[in-house]
C-alpha cells in the first residue's frame, strides 16, 4: 500500500524530477506578499516565510500573504506548516482556485511522506474545488489528471476521470491539451510511441510558451532519444533562450549525445550553481545525478561518486543516485 501511495503524489507533491505543469499566478494583495513572492521566485524561502510571519501577526486577514507563506514552506518541504498557511489562505479567500490547488498539493506532500490514505484523500478534494472555482485552471485540471491517473481507486484514482481532464485541457488550449494526453498515453496507458506523438505535435506547435516544450524534453530524455531532446529544446530556445532552465536541458542533451563533454559540465554546473531548487524546475539532486553520468562517460569514477553522494544529500529518496553509486562502489 506504501508503494501505491507514493505513486499518488509523483506528479501530485510535485516532488517528480520533471514536474513542469503550466503554473497560474496569483496576485499579492500586500507590499509584504509581494515582497515574499519575489523572494519564494527567487529560492529565498526562509526568506519569504520570515517577511510573512511577521506581516500576518499585523494584519492576520491576508489571505495572499498566508498563501505565499504556504508556497515557501511548500519548497522547503516543510508540509505540516505549509498546509496550516493554505488553509488559512482558503478560509479567508475560499473562492480562489489557486489556494485550493495549493492545498491540495501541498496536502499530497504530506500524505506521500506519512503513507496515509487519510490525508491522501484530501488531495483529489482541493483539486476539484479549484476546478469548480475557475474551469480554465489548467495547473488544477492537470494536477488532478495526474493524481487520477496514479492513485488507487481506494482513494479515486480513475482513468475515465484522468481521460475527462484529458479533454477538458484540450478544449481549452490544444497545446497544453496535447501535453496532457501525452501523459494519459504515457503513465496510463503505458503507450510511448502515443505520447511521442503527441509531443512532437508540441514541438510543432508554434507555442509562445516555453512549458510545453520542456515537458516534451523531459519525455524523449527519458526515452533516451536525443534527436528529440534537441528539437525540444531549439523549440523552447527560440521561444525564451535566457530561461535558466535551458543549461539544464543542454547539459544532459550533452550526456546523451557523448559529445562536448566540456560544454555539458559546464552547463550543468551553472544550472545547479545559479538557479533556485523549485519544486517545478528539475531539481538540483537532479543535476548532481547527470554530472555524475557525465562524469562516468569520462572516466572519472571518483567525480562520479562525489555527485551521486551530493545528489543523495540533496534527496536521500533518489533511486537512480543511489543505484549508480552503489555499482561503482562495487566496481572499486
Amino acid at each position: 500500500m506504501a508503494r501505491e501511495l507514493r505513486a499518488i503524489v509523483l506528479a501530485v507533491a510535485a516532488l517528480l524530477c520533471f514536474s513542469l505543469a503550466a503554473q497560474a499566478t496569483v496576485a499579492a494583495d500586500s507590499p509584504a506578499a509581494n515582497d515574499a513572492e519575489r523572494k519564494v521566485n527567487s529560492g529565498d524561502y526562509r526568506g519569504a516565510i520570515s517577511t510573512l510571519q511577521s506581516a500576518v501577526s499585523q494584519n492576520p486577514s491576508d489571505a495572499a500573504a498566508y498563501y505565499w507563506m504556504g508556497r515557501g514552506f511548500y519548497e522547503l518541504h516543510d508540509y505540516d506548516n505549509a498546509i496550516s498557511a493554505l488553509q488559512k489562505a482558503v478560509a479567508l479567500a475560499p473562492k480562489n482556485s489557486d489556494y485550493h490547488n495549493w492545498l491540495g498539493r501541498a496536502y499530497g506532500g504530506k500524505a506521500d511522506r506519512e503513507h496515509s490514505f487519510f490525508v491522501a484523500k484530501k488531495v483529489k478534494g482541493e483539486f476539484q474545488a479549484a476546478i469548480r472555482l475557475d474551469p480554465s485552471n489548467i495547473a488544477a485540471r492537470r494536477d488532478l489528471e495526474d493524481y487520477c491517473i496514479s492513485a488507487p481507486w481506494i482513494v479515486g484514482g480513475s482513468k475515465d476521470e484522468a481521460l475527462a481532464q484529458v479533454e477538458a485541457i484540450a478544449a481549452i488550449d490544444p497545446v497544453e491539451g496535447h501535453v496532457a494526453r501525452a501523459i494519459y498515453y504515457n503513465e496510463a496507458l503505458k503507450k510511448p510511441a502515443q505520447a511521442a506523438a503527441e509531443y512532437h505535435a508540441v514541438i510543432e506547435s508554434k507555442s509562445s510558451s516555453i512549458e510545453p516544450y520542456l515537458q516534451a524534453a523531459n519525455f524523449f530524455i527519458n526515452q533516451n532519444e536525443p534527436a528529440n531532446v534537441l528539437a525540444a529544446v531549439n523549440a523552447a530556445t527560440a521561444v525564451a533562450a535566457n530561461d535558466a532552465r535551458l543549461d539544464f536541458y543542454r547539459g544532459v542533451l550533452g550526456v546523451l549525445n557523448g559529445t562536448d563533454a566540456a560544454s555539458a559540465e559546464r552547463y550543468l554546473k551553472s544550472y545547479v550553481a545559479s538557479t533556485p531548487d523549485r519544486s517545478n524546475w528539475p531539481t538540483h539532486a537532479l543535476g548532481r545525478v547527470w554530472l555524475g553520468r557525465l562524469y562516468e562517460s569520462m572516466g572519472k569514477p571518483g567525480g562520479a561518486a562525489e555527485q551521486y553522494r551530493a545528489a543523495l544529500q540533496l534527496d536521500p529518496g533518489r533511486k537512480d543516485a543511489r543505484d549508480r553509486l552503489n555499482k561503482l562502489e562495487k566496481a572499486q
